[in-house]
């Protein structure tokens, strides 16, 4: 397989891992772009190398960076912004973990804990509690998970898998 194809198919994969993530392919597709360029990127390179439109990349970009998974870079003599993605693909996944513990897991948290019943009576009201209990349990396991995740060295949940 040629590099040209390769980036293509990398492309195209990882547009598709993207809802896995949470994100849209079209975001997904941009990171892949960003990861397999060696130079920075304009907007404008970016439209033509993805064929999308340009409100399309700089919606996608902005989110990117605002996840911490791109930066804008500056290029002397150059007038147009450009972007590159972070390399390192455990710190990669770390910052993912991070933004998705942030936007879903902690909302889930703070809701299961405003559903805490005044009073319990009813068979209804005691089964409801205790599947928020017990939902509430499980998000602060998960969010004790990720935090070891996001606060580990490199092969620490290789190791911890090894284990088990």
């Amino acid at each position: 397989m040629k590099l040209k194809e390769a980036h293509n198919e990398f492309i195209g994969a990882w547009g598709s891992l993207g809802s896995s993530w949470g994100v849209n392919r079209t975001m997904a597709q941009i990171h892949a772009l960003l990861l397999v360029s060696i130079e920075p990127l304009s907007a404008e390179d970016i439209m033509e190398k993805l064929n999308i439109s340009r409100g399309n990349v700089n919606m996608n970009v902005r989110t990117l960076i605002d996840w911490g998974l791109a930066d804008k870079r500056f290029v002397t003599g150059e007038r147009k912004e450009f972007f590159v993605a972070g390399k390192d693909v455990w710190g990669m996944a770390k910052q993912v973990a991070r933004e998705r513990k942030k936007r879903e897991l902690e909302p889930l948290q703070r809701t299961l804990e405003k559903l805490k019943l005044d009073k319990v009576n009813t068979p209804e009201e005691k089964e409801f509690q205790s599947l928020v209990k017990e939902l509430g349990q499980f998000a602060d396991s998960a969010d004790g998970l990720l935090g070891k995740f996001i606060n580990s060295k490199k092969n620490w949940i290789f190791k911890l898998a090894s284990k088990l």
